[in-house]
């Protein structure tokens, strides 16, 4: 049975919605053989009852390809195209508010909630000044749209947050502090392991962690 098989060559040809699904497979499935018929079905758009008349050889070769694909560590994608309109990674991380930071730190370490955690980080340019730009205010809501956003964006900005690590949640700290906005002082101050950096950092280390596991 001849079975004319696309596979992504980049992060950008997968959607988070794509991934999340998998991810909830991968979970509880334990049998490597139906895990593969899976991610190609995902993936590539291929119905399971047809992956189960391909050859085990092509079958093994396209899912290296793909877990070779998630091993990649793209640099940060600042600027993409979702639903036809443009959205930007939030410019200036400074700026960013008591809601936005909550809402990051209850999301990031989740799969299941990564859209929401992408809501905050992507949102609609407003508007262009040569390479920079302004985003739309953050407004929260269920982030399903973001679902859409493709892996080269989920990855890069998780990367970034993760190298960036310690140092980027103490400067803005150290800015919030300056600025004397207590609220969020108060928020960080408040969560368990001192101001909330560890629960921050060790969040994204488990998550990109289970991008491997996952895909392995």
């Amino acid at each position: 049975m001849k079975i004319d098989v696309i596979v992504p060559d980049k992060l950008s040809q997968i959607t988070l919605e794509q991934y999340q699904r998998f991810f909830k497979i991968q979970r509880t499935a334990e049998d490597q053989r139906f895990l593969q018929v899976k991610m190609i079905e995902i993936f590539c758009g291929v119905p399971a009852e047809q992956v189960l008349h391909m050859k085990l050889s092509d079958v093994v070769a396209i899912t290296d390809i793909l877990n070779q694909l998630f091993e990649e560590k793209p640099k940060l994608v600042k600027k993409t195209k979702l639903n036809d309109r443009d959205y930007g990674f939030i410019p200036n991380l400074e700026d960013i508010s008591l809601g936005e930071y909550i809402d990051l730190d209850t999301y990031i370490g989740d799969w299941d909630n990564m859209h929401l955690t992408m809501n905050v980080l992507y949102r609609p340019i407003k508007g262009k000044y040569g390479e920079r730009y302004s985003v739309e205010d953050y407004q929260g809501g269920d982030g399903l749209h973001m679902k859409e956003l493709t892996m080269d964006c989920v990855i890069s900005s998780l990367l970034f947050f993760y190298n960036l690590g310690i140092e980027l949640s103490e400067t803005i700290l150290n800015y919030l502090k300056e600025s004397q906005e207590s609220n969020l002082v108060q928020y960080l101050s408040s969560r368990p392991n001192g101001v909330g950096i560890n629960h921050f950092t060790r969040s994204l280390t488990e998550t990109l962690n289970e991008l491997k596991i996952s895909l392995n």
